[in-house]
C-alpha cells in the first residue's frame, strides 16, 4: 500500500493534456514556467524531448503524451513546462496548461495500485468537481534502461 493513507492532505498540482485531468504531487514539483525552446539532446531516450536551460542548470524535458500515448502536439508558446524533482534528478514536463494547486482529503484519493492495476505512471486517482484525476507517479515515468541513456546523453558519454 502506499503512502495515500498516511497523510489525510495532498496537495496535487492540476494540468491537463487535451482533454484529460492529471496530476502531480506538489511535493515534486519545484517551478511552473512558460515554455520555451527545447534544445535537442542527441543520442537521448526517445520519451526526451531535449533539454532547457533553466537558471543555468541543464534540465531534460520528458515527452509524457509519448509515454501515456497520446498524439503528438508541437510545443505552443502559451503552453507550460512543469519543472519537478525526481529521486535522481529535475526534469521537465511540457504540458498543454496548469490549473493550479488542489488540496485533497483522505477520502478523494483511490491508490491506482487497487483501482487500477495495469497503470503504469500513476500513485492515485482522484475525484474533483465531477472530473477524474490522474495522478502521476513521476519516479516512474522514465524506466531505468532510460535512465541510463539520459544519463549517458547529458554527459556526452559515447558507447
Amino acid at each position: 500500500m502506499s503512502n495515500l493513507n498516511n497523510d489525510c492532505n495532498k496537495k496535487i498540482v492540476l494540468f491537463s493534456l487535451d482533454e484529460p485531468r492529471y496530476a502531480l504531487y506538489l511535493s515534486a514539483v519545484q517551478r511552473v514556467v512558460q515554455a520555451v525552446e527545447i534544445t535537442p539532446l542527441p543520442k537521448a531516450p526517445d520519451i526526451v524531448l531535449g533539454v532547457i536551460n533553466f537558471q543555468g542548470e541543464i534540465i531534460p524535458v520528458v515527452d509524457i503524451r509519448k509515454r501515456f500515448k497520446l498524439p503528438p502536439r508541437e510545443i505552443n508558446i502559451e503552453d507550460q513546462f512543469i519543472i519537478a524533482q525526481t529521486s535522481k534528478r529535475l526534469v521537465v514536463l511540457a504540458v498543454d496548461s496548469v490549473a493550479g494547486v488542489f488540496e485533497l482529503e483522505h477520502h478523494q484519493v483511490i491508490d491506482a495500485e487497487t483501482a487500477f492495476p495495469y497503470t503504469d505512471y500513476l500513485s492515485g486517482v482522484a475525484k474533483i468537481e465531477g472530473n477524474i484525476i490522474l495522478i502521476n507517479d513521476l519516479e516512474k515515468f522514465l524506466s531505468l534502461d532510460e535512465e541510463i541513456i539520459l544519463d549517458k546523453a547529458l554527459t556526452g558519454e559515447t558507447e
